[in-house]
């Protein structure tokens, strides 16, 4: 073995000590932009609340838009559908009590499956017909707020409980509870949360995002094999959106995740890394629209639809998604 001579070490040592670093960008992507595209005007403000909000939205098996309008007093269409080719819309239900806060159609029997804000979920067909309880009372001893749904592959439902949303965040109360598909049986899955409201499952559903509305904060989640406890939990994505506040989510076949908000009328899109890949503005000049809370994409195709409101009454507007939508695409 040669020998080095210790001055010639001594300059490899500080030449390894100074040698440029492999350049490592820090920046953060900058979000591509689109606006959307007003498709119609679905509600007007209602007198007896003096609001009107929509949510939902869903692709129902017909292709038409399925919508609902929390504030709608009774007697007034809180299940809206829409064909989107024809922008005729008509009502499919309504009662005298509840507040609908989203909807989704079930894979295991088809029904429409609407959660109710003041404490149950409600299913009728895709016409508005045979409406029924499908789960209502306390849950673990506490009453539940039911906000957002989502649909795992064997027909069981994960449900946001946004109670405390109108408290301070550093006063959580919020649940995630799974409901059984077949028994309504229901499990807390989560709880302290700061009022969860979005969820969607990941394309193989073997992740859940939740948005937390006081918080500003997404959260990725791993279930148990079974679904009925979860595995991991971490923050995945902090959002700076000053008084808006992080509403519903969707998800795209490459696994974006939008985000809708209140108080905010936009949508952010986001990679699976947590980078900001695009924004998704409405436009509010002049028609008072001030929220763009929920999406949804119809399934094979890049139509994407979002529900707008404000003190004008309520729209849907349309964009284009940056992959094709799935059935975690409908963002009830």
């Amino acid at each position: 073995m040669s020998v080095v001579p210790a001055a010639i070490v001594i300059i490899l040592a500080l030449s390894s000590c100074t040698a440029a670093a492999p350049s490592l960008s820090t920046e953060a992507p900058i979000p591509s932009k689109e606006t959307a595209t007003e498709l119609l005007r679905a509600t007007s403000v209602h007198e007896a609340t003096g609001m009107t909000l929509l949510e939902g939205p869903t692709v129902g098996p017909d292709g038409d838009l399925y919508i609902v309008d929390v504030t709608a007093p009774a007697g007034s269409p809180k299940v809206i559908a829409i064909d989107p080719g024809s922008r005729e819309q008509r009502s499919v239900y309504t009662d005298n009590t509840s507040a609908f806060t989203s909807a989704q159609f079930s894979p295991l029997d088809g029904r429409l499956y609407l959660t109710d804000f003041l404490g149950s979920i409600v299913s009728i067909t895709a016409d508005g017909k045979d409406p029924r309880v499908f789960f209502s009372g306390p849950v673990g001893g506490a009453p539940m707020n039911p906000d957002d749904i989502s649909f795992d592959q064997a027909g069981n439902l994960y449900i946001t409980d946004s109670t405390g949303a109108q408290d301070p965040y550093w006063k959580p109360q919020g649940r995630l509870v799974r409901i059984d598909g077949r028994t309504a049986e229901a499990t807390v899955l989560a709880h302290g949360l700061p009022a969860p409201n979005g969820l969607a499952f990941t394309p193989g559903f073997d992740g859940l995002w939740v948005s937390h509305n006081t918080a500003n904060r997404i959260d990725y989640l791993r279930l148990s094999e079974n679904g009925r406890e979860v595995k991991t939990a971490h923050p995945a994505i902090h959002v700076s959106a000053g008084i808006g506040q992080v509403d519903s989510l969707a998800v795209d076949a490459d696994g974006n995740l939008y985000v809708g908000f209140h108080n905010q009328a936009a949508i952010f899109v986001y990679d699976t890394a947590g980078g900001h890949i695009s924004t998704i503005s409405i436009p509010t000049e002049g028609n008072g629209l001030s929220s763009a809370t929920n999406i949804a994409i119809a399934p094979g195709t890049t139509d994407g639809y979002v529900t707008v409101s404000g003190n004008e009454g309520g729209w849907i507007y349309t964009f284009r998604s940056l992959a094709k939508g799935i059935r975690q695409s409908n963002g009830g």
